[in-house]
């Protein structure tokens, strides 16, 4: 099995990181947090104490970190890139603007290394469980890498095309998330205040053409989904900061190709409100109690 440097053990990639020494490959891992590093070693990574020792040897590198700066201060002024063996493969997880992505192939190339960008949906639980979806953009050969280490962490690896692909495939996917839950959200509370319930509603929409994701799997009222946020005080899942970080990264791609987006738009305007509101930290289908006006 192979050795893999992971940086970044949040919430996301500790569990990564935990299921690929599942699979039998040698972790080492580094974060800035002491408590994503204690959980790190008690799932059986092996500890460092900076990026420079992580990618040192490493024949894939996996970084899950919060936005592009982040991903490009680790690759660059911590060294990962002239720190790792030449032809070592880079996996970035992280979610950030396609612009970024593709500038950070073009310095992973120039340094003699191969990489994807290959972030991810399924939220939290999807990464404990290993049933994350990958959205992979690289050449093909570094795609053929980096499958079966994606593999080790989900249950779904597509190729979105080259260098960004995986990126765009992301914002797009999540820009259709955030205005199906606002949909949904708003036809519950409608439903509430026509004296229709909350169960009926959803028997009749998830068997026809309301049927979505965002009411069968992730429905926002506490009953017809009991795995739902909605039935854990709207705990996270998938925070609301996170929904309008891809939201606005959806956003400002839009405006750099031209694209119209007159809804994405307007969930970006919704949950900003949100998020601005002091409700960062909750479940992004939480938006429901700001849609009835509470």
């Amino acid at each position: 099995m192979a050795t893999i440097a992971f940086i970044g053990l949040g919430n996301m990639g500790g569990p990564m990181a935990a299921n690929l020494v599942k699979a039998g490959h040698k972790v080492r891992a580094y974060d800035m947090v002491p408590q994503a590093v204690g959980r790190a070693r008690d799932a059986g990574c092996t500890i460092v104490d900076s990026v420079a020792a992580a990618v040192k040897d490493a024949e894939t590198v996996v970084t899950m970190l919060p936005a592009g700066p982040h991903v490009r201060s680790v690759f660059v002024e911590s060294g990962a890139l002239s720190g790792a063996a030449p032809g070592s493969l880079f996996i970035d997880s992280s979610t950030i603007d396609v612009e970024s992505a593709r500038s950070l192939h073009g310095l992973a190339a120039e340094a003699g290394m191969e990489m994807v960008d290959a972030p991810v949906s399924g939220g939290a639980a999807g990464a404990v469980a290993a049933t994350l979806t990958f959205m992979v953009g690289g050449s093909d050969a570094a795609f053929a890498r980096a499958r079966p280490v994606c593999e080790a962490m989900g249950k779904t690896v597509i190729h979105a095309g080259g260098p960004g692909n995986g990126q765009a495939a992301k914002i797009c996917n999540n820009m259709i998330l955030g205005v199906s839950m606002i949909g949904v959200c708003e036809a519950l509370v409608l439903a509430e205040k026509l004296g229709l319930d909350h169960q009926k509603l959803y028997d009749i929409s998830s068997k026809s053409s309301g049927s979505c994701w965002s009411l069968n799997t992730y429905c926002p009222v506490p009953g017809p989904v009991p795995a739902s946020p909605a039935n854990n005080d709207y705990k996270p899942g998938f925070a609301a900061a996170m929904m309008l970080k891809d939201l606005k990264l959806a956003q400002e791609a839009a405006q750099t190709v031209g694209a119209t987006t007159p809804m994405g738009a307007a969930a970006a305007a919704l949950y900003g409100l949100f998020v601005g509101g002091g409700k960062g930290g909750t479940d992004f289908s939480g938006i429901i109690k700001m849609i009835r006006g509470n």
